[in-house]
């Protein structure tokens, strides 16, 4: 602990020395140890003087030049504090009632534990300053005194009380003369935080009624006032500055629980790993919040139990032992304690945390193969066929550069045929065929194959013995295909052999020399069908004509496939091309192009054709061609004639200023330049018609000259008239028909037709609704309970009668004719006023008769006309009953 003292107010007198004391008090739990500091003071003249002596009043502890109080003698635990006073001795007088105090930890204090604070024995008073003058000289001149400079309060953070505890006493000079009433303003008095500062108005004694705590705020600046009964000011104001004295309340804290770090395996003594870092809350200037670092402890000791060390004021963690190896540890946990109190285990507070290092790989461990020699075997002619794996051991870690194999055959495969791949999982190499192997060629192989990593060794590290083996590999033999030693094979022949022609022997040769085998061909593609082939020596021969110009040659090539077989086992096949060039000969005669035209009827400069000839036959079979007229017959060469343009084309054009409109077949003799030369007589069709004045034909003209006489298009007029005149009459037919089917009399009059009819009435339903109802209401239904209480009236046909009487208007016996309108009326009115009928259009029911009858057949009743009866009134019913009225009231038909 260390005080500053600074004297409050200097006098500039160097001749009387001057002093400052000092309370020092000592807790009861500490037991200094002989020449240990226990504290430090540190004294400020206003002349910054360094020449300060100190002297203490006990003879226990004594103070250096530089301020440090230290124990003289080990002093014992003590019952009660111990005070002893320092006094600074200068050369500058000057005054203040400032007493500082120390206190000391016991060494067995727990950490974190606030212990009881001791309070200045001695409050001090402070005055307001005055402004004195004085005379200096007679001829008036004043001097100023300086005013006294207030000391900053300190108060210590977290004390226990009691509480309010006095500070300072505030006075003014003037308290004799005149009341006077004492205030204090500022942050903590009556500014937020209020209430921590507080002041007696007549005494002036200032207190602190609250513990307080530094790492909220660390100082508070006051004004203190001094006013009269009446509130006028009586002195200047004055600043208090009041400084929370920090304790040791805080514990380093970590950024992170859990560091982590890595470091190379091999690494230096000295190489760098990582850093913590620890904050403490405290004041940083002094001890509290200055931290320090150390590591409590290693896993795993191995090889040593200290391999790391840490910078115990930066936390920089760094190797101090060689031994690092990834493949004996490959991560240590370090556990770093951090202390305040610079590192003091007996008075800091400390916190851990975790370092994990994790030892990173370096390439320090050669691949080495399993064993010295591999082996394995093969069939011949076989690609992407894996020999065998060849297994490698490597410390480094798995699936990294350090780890990954790469394979090389140095030696004993000239031509390439193995390769060596590896496997990304299990880091063996996959000796594989690229290139087919001949059993009858090389029957074995002997490879040297080396191992190393896709990352270069690490300095100093040598490649291992075991980097290097031997492969053995053996090759199978296998029924080899017999082979075409020219295939595919190209021969040379004029077109139109003749069948039966041999054309070569196209044998193949089994590979399979140690093996006698017999070789047999049949023929595999063959487009065309014109060849054939020997089953046992592979001699073709032709089967029909060899045309160059059929659609199977292309580029005068013919091309067939053949197959060749041993009879081994398995069986192995094998197959030949046999490309056939075929020599054009002169076999075809040109053919004329094109093979319709048009002309004008009258010569003109731009009516002509321009023919030229086709030949399927190839240079020089073909052009130039030779276009000619024949002579007969003898109108063709009086009508037309043929002009030479070029090798391969001619003109045709008229011979006479006028020809008659109409299609003319013009033979041309057409030849080609062959040896010898074949000729061909072609016909092409030209419509002579009439042209406009562009030289087109017309409308007209192109009728004309499709070759329709006048007869002919009589002829098609006279059948088109036909065809209208039967369909005319076909119609005329059906209409007369249809008029005598209407015109047939009825066999009995419609008003005389007293049979059921269904009349048919333009009257539409009630619309949308209408269409919205229940089919069920039509039907019968089959209980009766629903209606049995019903009143009388119109009924709907899902109803019946259940009583005896009758549902409707009864008709007398013999009714007037007017009554059977009434009889419908009464029903409309019925069911109109029925509240059980449903919304929309119904069938109603005016009769029933009842679902059967219990009387058996009426055929046994006679019908008796005993005459009496008078049936005149039928015919007052209207005609529907005008037959009825003359079959039994004796009409006029009788």
């Amino acid at each position: 602990m260390q005080v500053n003292l600074k004297p409050a107010r200097c006098v500039m007198d160097l001749r009387t020395p001057h002093g400052v004391n000092l309370t020092v008090l000592l807790s009861n739990s500490v037991s200094p140890l002989p020449f240990l500091s226990v504290s430090a003071v540190k004294f400020e003249d206003c002349q910054h003087s360094r020449e300060v002596g100190f002297v203490s009043n006990d003879p226990n502890f004594s103070v250096r030049p530089d301020g440090t109080v230290y124990a003289e003698q080990e002093v014992a635990n003590l019952s009660e504090p111990v005070q002893f006073m320092v006094t600074a001795r200068g050369y500058l007088i000057w005054e203040t009632h400032l007493v500082p105090s120390f206190l000391f930890l016991s060494s067995n204090h727990p950490p974190g534990q606030m212990l009881s604070r001791v309070w200045d024995l001695q409050p001090r008073v402070i005055r307001f300053s005055r402004k004195h003058q004085r005379s200096s000289s007679a001829n008036g001149l004043r001097r100023q005194k300086r005013d006294w400079v207030i000391p900053p309060i300190n108060v210590p953070e977290n004390s226990r009380g009691p509480f309010p505890h006095m500070l300072v006493r505030i006075r003014s000079d003037q308290d004799k003369d005149v009341g006077i009433r004492y205030s204090i303003t500022g942050a903590g008095a009556d500014q937020p935080p209020s209430g921590i500062y507080n002041i007696d108005p007549i005494s002036g004694n200032m207190f602190v009624t609250q513990p307080l705590d530094r790492e909220e705020r660390a100082s508070f600046h006051l004004r203190a006032h001094a006013v009269d009964m009446n509130g006028n000011q009586v002195e200047n104001p004055i600043d208090l500055y009041i400084y929370v004295i920090d304790m040791n309340d805080n514990r380093p804290e970590f950024q992170n629980q859990v560091y982590n770090g890595s470091v190379a395996e091999g690494s230096k003594p000295g190489s760098s790993v990582m850093q913590v870092t620890a904050t403490d809350s405290d004041d940083s200037t002094t001890a509290n919040g200055m931290v320090r670092y150390r590591i409590l402890s290693q896993t795993p000791h191995s090889p040593i139990p200290n391999m790391f060390t840490i910078n115990s004021e930066t936390g920089d963690i760094v190797t101090v032992a060689a031994g690092l190896d990834r493949e004996k540890v490959s991560q240590y946990t370090i556990i770093v304690q951090a202390t305040d109190m610079e590192g003091n285990l007996n008075f800091g507070l400390s916190n851990t945390a975790t370092a994990l290092i994790s030892i990173t790989d370096i390439n320090d461990n050669p691949p080495e193969l399993t064993v010295r020699t591999f082996s394995g075997e093969v069939p011949e002619n076989k690609v992407n066929v894996v020999v065998t794996n060849l297994t490698v051991v490597d410390r480094d870690q798995p699936h990294s550069p350090n780890w990954n194999a790469v394979y090389r055959i140095v030696s004993g495969d000239p031509s390439g045929h193995f390769t060596i791949r590896t496997n990304p999982i299990t880091n063996e190499g996959m000796l594989t065929v690229v290139k087919p192997v001949d059993f009858e060629m090389n029957r074995a192989f002997m490879l040297t194959v080396v191992v190393s990593n896709q990352a270069h060794l690490a300095s100093g590290i040598q490649s291992s013995l075991q980097s290097t083996a031997g492969v053995t590999i053996s090759v199978q033999d296998v029924n080899e295909p017999p082979v075409f030693p020219v295939n595919p094979k190209t021969i040379r022949f004029e077109e139109g052999v003749p069948a039966g022609t041999t054309l070569t022997v196209f044998a193949a040769q089994d590979p399979d020399h140690f093996i006698h085998q017999t070789v047999r061909y049949s023929k595999l593609s063959d487009p065309a069908n014109w060849l054939k082939i020997n089953r046992t020596n592979g001699q073709i021969t032709t089967m029909a004509l060899l045309d160059r110009e059929s659609m199977y040659v292309k580029n005068n090539v013919y091309e067939a496939t053949f197959l060749a077989f041993d009879n081994g086992s398995p069986q192995a096949s094998g197959t030949g091309t046999l490309q056939i060039y075929l020599i054009d000969v002169n076999d075809n005669a040109p053919v004329l192009i094109p093979r319709e035209a048009q002309v004008c009827e009258r010569a003109r400069p731009n009516s002509r054709i321009n023919i030229t000839a086709s030949d399927a036959d190839a240079d020089p079979n073909v052009g130039p061609f030779v276009f000619e007229l024949p002579s007969f017959p003898a109108s063709v060469r009086r009508n037309w004639t043929i002009s030479r343009l070029s090798g391969d084309y001619a003109q045709l054009r008229l011979r006479i200023p006028y020809l008659e409109a109409a299609v003319y077949e013009i033979p041309i003799i057409v030849s080609d330049s062959g040896n010898p030369p074949l000729s061909n007589r072609s016909v092409i069709r030209v419509k002579v018609c009439p042209c406009d004045d562009n030289g087109d034909c017309s409308a007209t003209g192109a009728v004309a000259a499709a070759g329709l006489g006048t007869g002919a298009i009589i002829a098609i007029l006279i059948c088109i008239i036909i065809l209208l005149s039967m369909v005319l009459l076909f119609v005329v037919w059906m209409k007369r028909r249809e008029k005598e089917r209407q015109a047939k009399p009825l066999l009995i009059d419609p008003e005389d037709d007293v049979r059921d009819n269904i009349l048919k009435y333009d009257e539409e339903g009630g619309g949308e609704e209408d269409q919205d109802y229940d089919l069920s209401q039509l039907q019968q239904p089959e209980s009766l309970d629903h209606i049995v209480n019903k009143p009388a009236g119109v009924r709907r046909v899902d109803e019946r009668p259940v009583i005896a009487e009758s549902q409707y208007p009864v008709r007398p016996s013999l009714p007037h004719p007017g009554d059977i309108g009434d009889f419908i009326n009464d029903g409309l009115r019925a069911a109109d006023n029925d509240p059980t009928a449903p919304p929309y259009d119904s069938l109603l029911v005016f009769d029933y008769e009842g679902s059967g009858s219990t009387a058996g057949s009426v055929s046994s009743l006679n019908s008796i006309s005993s005459g009496d009866q008078d049936y005149d009134y039928l015919n007052d019913w209207g005609p529907r009953f005008k037959k009825l009225a003359d079959l039994y009231g004796g009409g006029d038909d009788d």
